[in-house]
């Protein structure tokens, strides 16, 4: 499955730790926009990803603009989804396809205000109560994946488990 996990100026170590660990999982693409707010060095990312950084195809970018500009899919651009509490529609409502490109925005800021405004029909949301701000970022990025790779019949995954006696 080719499913790209954008991160725009992530700033907590063990989120993006944890998101490199669901990447692995799923066999997604990581793509970190900088600044970060963290050392890719920091032991509590380390810790966080354990021992999956070598499964995960991660790319660093100085701007947003960067990741546009290197997300083609022969010639054509692919499908960018820009995650927000912000979004029209819901995750589920989207029909993912490989190359698909989901972008989640800082935890403190999210997405910048004028990068939704220009994509409005392509901002999702996962459904919350009300009086709730929003998830943990690898929480949402983990949810919004997942129903990507449902989707896409959990292409090179595995899906058939071993039960074992105990």
């Amino acid at each position: 499955m080719d499913i790209n996990i954008v991160l725009v100026e992530p700033e907590i170590p063990q989120n993006t730790g944890n998101i490199v660990r669901s990447c692995g999982g799923v066999g997604a693409n990581l793509h970190l926009v900088k600044p970060l707010g963290f050392s890719v060095e920091d032991k509590y990312l380390k810790r966080a990803g354990l021992d999956y950084w070598d499964k995960v195809t991660i790319k660093y970018y100085d701007s947003f603009d960067e990741v546009l500009q290197n997300a083609t899919l022969d010639g054509k651009p692919h499908n960018f989804y820009y995650c927000s509490t912000k979004g029209v529609k819901l995750y589920s409502e989207i029909k993912y396809q490989d190359g698909d490109y989901l972008v989640f925005g800082k935890e403190t800021k999210g997405l910048p205000e004028k990068l939704l405004h220009d994509n409005y029909d392509r901002c999702i949301r996962i459904p919350m109560k009300p009086d709730f701000r929003s998830l943990n970022l690898s929480n949402a990025v983990a949810i919004i994946m997942f129903e990507a790779a449902k989707q896409m019949n959990f292409k090179d995954m595995e899906t058939e488990g071993a039960l074992t006696q105990y």
